[in-house]
């Protein structure tokens, strides 16, 4: 129950944002937070990552909901004690939800965090992207740990029978 709860506050989080971004900002219009670095500007996105696959709302529709029902299905069956998993499975399924409601809603997805790394425009995301990453990134450490710790018990295993 826990991780539909970070779910849950991912999308609470993302719409209100949103909300906010649509009712406030002209599209277009930015505020500056860190000069050079972030700034909230109010654009719209009809495709994926880097405005890819741009008016492909079928295909985003169909391909969301096999990820968000594959996300419940690994929270349901495969976290089992394993916290750091569930985190990053709710956080994946709160991003996936979140952007899964503007398309279907808005017909687009209200992006609005412009930032700028190293001189790099980045492209503009919002909170359901970042949880996205986030939650993808908290799954790369754990398979790092678990094969870290599967060589380790490996290693310790084959040292002992000599």
């Amino acid at each position: 129950m826990f991780y539909y709860i970070i779910a849950l506050i991912t999308i609470l989080v993302d719409q209100l944002t949103k909300w906010w971004v649509v009712k406030y900002m002209e599209l277009g219009e930015s505020i500056k937070v860190i000069e050079n670095f972030l700034y909230i500007t109010s654009h719209r996105n009809r495709g994926a990552a880097w405005g890819i696959l741009q008016g492909q709302m079928w295909f985003f529709y169909i391909i969301t909901v096999i990820v968000m029902i594959a996300l419940v299905y690994f929270i349901q069956k495969e976290v089992k004690g394993n916290k750091f998993l569930g985190v990053s499975l709710g956080l994946m399924l709160g991003g996936a939800a979140g952007n899964f409601i503007d398309r279907v809603f808005r017909k687009e997805v209200v992006d609005f965090a412009n930032t700028y790394i190293f001189g790099y425009d980045f492209p503009i995301f919002n909170v359901a992207d970042s949880a996205l990453v986030i939650g993808v990134g908290l799954i790369m450490v754990q398979m790092i740990r678990e094969e870290r710790e599967a060589k380790k018990n490996a290693n310790g295993k084959s040292g002992n029978s000599n």
